[in-house]
């Protein structure tokens, strides 16, 4: 199954990123920090004031879970209610038709926000293979947080949220998954110099000023 899905990805005709990408690329910036640092919350704040679309791996996976037609609704519910991460295949695919249907809409749409991905190594060898050439990865956006912090919002945010991952069990899956598999990401980007660090254990005004003096330093 994942299989042919993945061959639907890489062999499909020139998509309009294959297009596109002799003109402008779409211009991305990863937002990474663990379950709970406030990366969807910030993001808001930036499509907000700044010219980017928010593009957030997770939301789109329960979206296509929630999909009555979905081949992989199931299996995309199985793993996250254990925490763990979606086969690469299908996160990069959802990813790559939002980006093409929101450059489709509107061409000076071309920055994006991609909140909690890559969230593994296999996600980055994904990314690469697939978006090779079609997209340029301006930076990681990491929020830094304490996992009790987080895991205290997370829980917060359950009463409300209507997520089945979001209570302890589930969230200390999520901090294990996100510690083994996502920060070695960041230590690899932060090698290449390409990691703008914030400090997300403050509150939403002080986080998102260092957000804009990143934002507006990088351009």
């Amino acid at each position: 199954m994942l299989g042919r899905l993945f061959g639907y990805v890489s062999q499909r005709v020139p998509s309009l990123l294959d297009r596109v990408s002799l003109m402008m690329k779409p211009q991305v910036v990863f937002v990474l920090g663990g379950p709970g640092a406030g990366k969807g919350t910030q993001c808001s704040r930036i499509v907000e004031n700044y010219n980017y679309t928010h593009l957030s791996a997770g939301d789109l996976l329960r979206a296509e879970r929630a999909r009555e037609e979905s081949e992989f609704g199931q299996l995309i519910a199985n793993y996250i209610k254990e925490g763990k991460i979606v086969p690469v295949e299908i996160t990069i695919n959802l990813l790559r038709k939002a980006m093409e249907e929101t450059m489709q809409q509107d061409e000076k749409k071309f920055r994006f926000l991609i909140d909690g991905f890559p969230r593994n190594e296999d996600n980055l060898e994904g990314w690469n293979t697939v978006m090779d050439g079609k997209a340029d990865v301006k930076f990681v956006l990491f929020f830094d947080c304490s996992n009790e912090i987080c895991i205290t919002r997370c829980l917060e945010r359950g009463k409300d949220s209507g997520r089945t991952d979001d209570n302890r069990e589930s969230l200390e899956k999520r901090i294990q998954t996100y510690l083994q598999s996502t920060r070695p990401i960041i230590a690899l980007y932060e090698k290449l110099g390409k990691v703008r660090t914030v400090d997300a254990s403050r509150s939403l005004d002080e986080v998102f000023g260092d957000v804009k003096s990143i934002l507006d330093k990088e351009g």
